[in-house]
């Protein structure tokens, strides 16, 4: 049975000959690794030529991956080796989503990423609040106080 890391890098690959037939030019596979970390899905180092997917994610959305985030971090080498340095979701990289991939260009996902990125609950005067695990961790340590936008009391963890 294939692994679902070579599944990705073959998906890789396949988005590469085709953007590679589509826009009449060749293009070498990327590096491909799985070392992203946090909410991030997948992220393209465009002078390393190397794409960095997320393991945690990836095991609980394959289908997204395969379909969309692949296709995503892929455009932005294309971009860059067809266009160069230009804005990260601009119009190059929306072409490119569009038609090599015919993909509607999404510059953000949406898989639940409470498993990579848990939340924590606090309170005020007025709501409960979810702090990141940075500002909750900020709070513990002392180095920080948050302040409610909407009564301006000091959140307190529940």
């Amino acid at each position: 049975m294939i692994s679902l890391q070579q599944r990705i890098i073959t998906r890789v690959n396949d988005c590469m000959q085709l953007a590679a037939k589509e826009l009449a030019r060749e293009f070498s596979p990327p590096k491909v690794q799985f070392n992203q970390r946090g909410r991030i899905a997948g992220s393209a180092w465009l002078e390393r030529w190397e794409l960095r997917f997320n393991p945690i994610l990836l095991a609980d959305n394959e289908a997204e991956f395969l379909t969309e985030i692949v296709p995503h971090e892929v455009a932005h080498l294309i971009a860059f080796a067809c266009y160069g340095k230009v804005k990260p979701h601009g119009r190059e990289w929306q072409h490119i989503m569009q038609s090599v991939f015919g993909l509607t260009p999404r510059t953000r996902h949406r898989l639940n990423t409470n498993k990579v990125a848990p939340t924590f609950s606090y309170q005020c005067e007025c709501r409960s609040h979810q702090l990141t695990l940075r500002r909750h961790n900020n709070m513990q340590r002392g180095k920080q106080r948050y302040l409610c936008l909407h009564c301006n009391s000091i959140l307190q963890k529940q």
